[in-house]
C-alpha cells in the first residue's frame, strides 16, 4: 500500500489555505473592536480545519469525493456570509448592495466537485 503523504498534504494545507483569510480577517475585526464579528471568524476557521481532517479521503476510503466536499463547501459558503455581515452590508448603511449576480464568481471554486466528484480515495490505490 502506497502512504501517498503528497495528497495528505494537499488536502489538508489546501482546505487550511483556503480558509486562512477568515482568521485573518476575524483577527482584523478583534482589532476593530468588532468582537462578534471577529469571534466568529476564528471560529468558523478552527471549523475549517476539524472539517478538514474529519471529512479526509482517507478517513472515508469508499465515500465519493463530492460528498467529501460538500460538507466543505458549506462551511466555505458560511464564510461568504459572515463576511458580508462582519464589513456590514446587510446593514443597509451605504456600500455596495449584495447582488446575487455576485455569486457567479464561486464557479470556477466548485471545479473539483465538476472534475473529481465520483472518485474515491479507494480507486486511488488502485491506479498506481
Amino acid at each position: 500500500m502506497v502512504e501517498r503523504k503528497g495528497e495528505k498534504i494537499g488536502w489538508t494545507w489546501g482546505w487550511i489555505g483556503g480558509f486562512l483569510w477568515v482568521a485573518i480577517v476575524g483577527l482584523v475585526f478583534l482589532a476593530q473592536g468588532k468582537i462578534a464579528a471577529g469571534g466568529t471568524g476564528l471560529l468558523i476557521f478552527v471549523s475549517a480545519i476539524w472539517a478538514a481532517r474529519r471529512f479526509a479521503p482517507w478517513r472515508h476510503q469508499t465515500t465519493p469525493y463530492w460528498r467529501l466536499y460538500l460538507r466543505l463547501y458549506l462551511l466555505f459558503l458560511l464564510t461568504i456570509l459572515w463576511a458580508i455581515w462582519g464589513f456590514g452590508a446587510f446593514d443597509g448603511l451605504g456600500g455596495e448592495p449584495v447582488n446575487a449576480w455576485m455569486l457567479l464568481w464561486l464557479l470556477p471554486i466548485l471545479t473539483p466537485i465538476l472534475t473529481n466528484g465520483r472518485k474515491t480515495w479507494a480507486e486511488g490505490e488502485t491506479d498506481r
